[in-house]
């Protein structure tokens, strides 16, 4: 169901090339039993270019957080990558019958553009080895077996999830994917339900898809449960929705979920907006990262009319260890920013945004858009010493504040048409009781989808 063995550049290119090669080969082969695998089949190339700056301020504090692996005195204070990535999906459509079979596979294929040896690893656009060196590739591939029966879906692979409690992150030149099998049914009007069960992750910037679970805060020494198991679902109409979920990292802690957006229509194409995020975590079986008892909540108000969208969002940890989540894109909370997730030890955050989307003004496809983000009173004086997060050194009375400005920009039609791109210029600074690191960043992508459907 994976590669856990570093393919080749050449061997991913000819995966993709094959599926080119599909589209018109397949046409000749039709059957009553495969006609749905190959006719509702989907393919698609994302091209993805990524170049990245982080300069951290205040040597010290910042020198220790660069290429950890290399000796301090080899380390930059700053951070610089720049890759191309292709990702590959291709998704069949199933066999016909009560039980219908297909395949889901993925091939991802990165180089590195520029990066030297003590820039590199903080980003993690790309791989560095046992040594800390930069790596200037990464090639990758997986396959997910999928069964249907009526409107239930059962996929076991390597796969790409989305749920609060455990999601697939895609914030880099590669996205994260997961190991294990996921359930999903529709059989009920508006209701989504999953369960899931997992066992190993692959990191935006890993070679391999044999890897543990992603843990983000948790100490890299400390033990930790070697499974996941999620239940959950969705409820969904066309201006409310509320999720619950529950999620447990076997022999570590479990987490549970409840999220609700509320959408009210106005005059004048005008609306308000409310989401309300909560997550409770605690430690369960061997508590392999400690003591863990926190409840993390946010909530996020919002005000659009016509093209401009306004924000206001409080978030607040309550718990004596920060708010953690497995895989890279697992939180939800209204104040995970750019360069922060506001989740110390009994933090408490508050946020300003504006977004302005230019159709209506005469420039289609481009939004702008900016944030401010304080958060105060973390204090993490009560993490035990045998804790997996007692070497974060959160200390008391800490805080820090980000701000963040963007602007998107996709292609409306012609040739180049959905051709994408972003512009992103983030600062973060706080104070050394808050433990994470003082940070000017400057991001700039472009993105350019291809795809088509059946074979």
């Amino acid at each position: 169901m994976y590669w856990n063995r570093r393919m080749t550049s050449q061997g991913v290119a000819m995966l993709l090339g094959f599926w080119s090669c599909m589209n018109s080969a397949g046409a000749e082969v039709d059957t009553p039993v495969l006609g749905g695998f190959l006719d509702d089949a989907r393919w698609s190339v994302l091209n993805r270019t990524v170049y990245e700056r982080r300069d951290y301020q205040h040597g010290d504090k910042s020198n220790g957080g660069r290429n950890a692996v290399l000796p301090k005195a080899q380390r930059s204070d700053f951070a610089e990558e720049w890759g191309y990535g292709l990702i590959g999906n291709f998704e069949s459509g199933y066999t016909r019958g009560l039980v219908g079979l297909g395949l889901d596979a993925q091939a991802y294929l990165a180089q590195s553009l520029m990066a030297d040896d003590y820039s590199v690893g903080k980003i993690r656009m790309l791989p560095v080895d046992s040594n800390g060196y930069a790596q200037d590739d990464i090639a990758r591939a997986g396959v997910a077996f999928k069964a249907r029966i009526s409107s239930t879906v059962l996929k076991i692979g390597e796969q790409r999830v989305k749920t609060p409690v455990f999601s697939s992150s895609d914030s880099r030149l590669l996205p994260e994917s997961m190991r294990g099998a996921l359930l999903t049914s529709n059989e009920f009007d508006k209701l989504t339900l999953q369960a899931g069960h997992f066992t190993g992750s692959t990191d935006r910037n890993s070679r391999s898809t044999n890897n543990a679970l992603t843990i983000n805060y948790l100490n890299p020494k400390t033990a930790r449960g070697d499974a996941f198991d999620l239940v959950g679902g969705i409820w969904k109409d066309s201006q409310f929705s509320v999720s619950a979920y529950i999620g447990r990292l076997n022999d570590t802690w479990y987490t549970h979920y409840l999220g609700g957006q509320y959408t009210i229509p106005l005059k004048d194409k005008r609306a308000l907006a409310f989401d309300v995020q909560v997550y409770h975590s605690k430690d369960t079986g061997q508590a392999l990262a400690g003591e863990i008892d926190n409840t993390t909540t946010s909530v996020m108000a919002s005000y659009s009319h016509g093209p401009h969208r306004a924000d206001i969002g409080w978030q607040k940890v309550f718990g004596d260890t920060p708010f953690d989540y497995v895989s890279r894109g697992a939180i939800w909370l209204a104040n995970a920013a750019q360069l922060s997730d506001f989740n110390g030890p009994n933090e408490q955050s508050w946020q300003v945004r504006y977004e302005l989307n230019t159709q209506t003004l005469g420039a289609p496809g481009l939004n702008l858009g900016a944030a401010y983000i304080r958060g105060s009173g973390t204090d993490g004086s009560k993490i035990s010493s045998s804790s997996g997060y007692s070497w974060l050194g959160y200390g008391t009375g800490g805080k820090h504040w980000e701000r963040d400005i963007w602007a998107r920009y996709t292609v409306q039609s012609g040739p180049a048409k959905d051709l994408a791109f972003l512009l992103r210029y983030g600062v973060h600074r706080s104070n050394k009781a808050q433990a994470e690191l003082n940070t000017n960043q400057i991001r700039l992508s472009l993105e350019y989808p291809i795809g088509g459907k059946g074979l």
